[in-house]
């Protein structure tokens, strides 16, 4: 099965750094899906939620406040201007990473009108992991 790496960078280093099956983004213009040999594009993100499906068939989640992807056939790199992850070991950490994304959240809550989705989709990821 052909891989895409995935990288996802912050202002304050490297969120993400592997290899996986496909990865979802919320481009300016809606959500869109990439696989491998996905031809080549730049385009605004919007806030959102980033899905990521990995080899095992899991999906880890990624919140967003803006950004931009670059795509070719063999990667692709998220730029964002802030981040949270939903992941973790323990409910401890997972409520940490929810609350980190509840303040990205509120910080960009005027601006965009998608934040009631991106809360409900973390909130899922979140049960997910539980």
């Amino acid at each position: 099965m052909d891989k895409l790496k995935l990288e996802i960078l912050t202002p304050n280093g490297e969120i993400f750094n592997d290899v996986v099956v496909s990865v979802t983004l919320p481009g300016e213009e809606g959500e869109f899906g990439v696989l491998p040999h996905h031809a080549s594009l730049t385009t605004l993100l919007d806030a959102g939620v980033i899905d990521i499906e990995k080899d095992d068939k899991t999906v880890e989640s990624i919140l967003i406040n803006w950004g931009v992807v670059q795509v070719d056939e063999a990667k692709a790199i998220v730029l964002v201007e802030g981040a949270v992850a939903i992941r973790g070991d323990s409910e401890s950490a997972v409520a940490n990473a929810l609350e980190d994304a509840k303040q990205l959240i509120s910080d960009i809550a005027d601006s965009n009108p998608a934040i009631a989705s991106a809360t409900a989709r973390i909130e899922s990821a979140a049960k997910r992991l539980l």
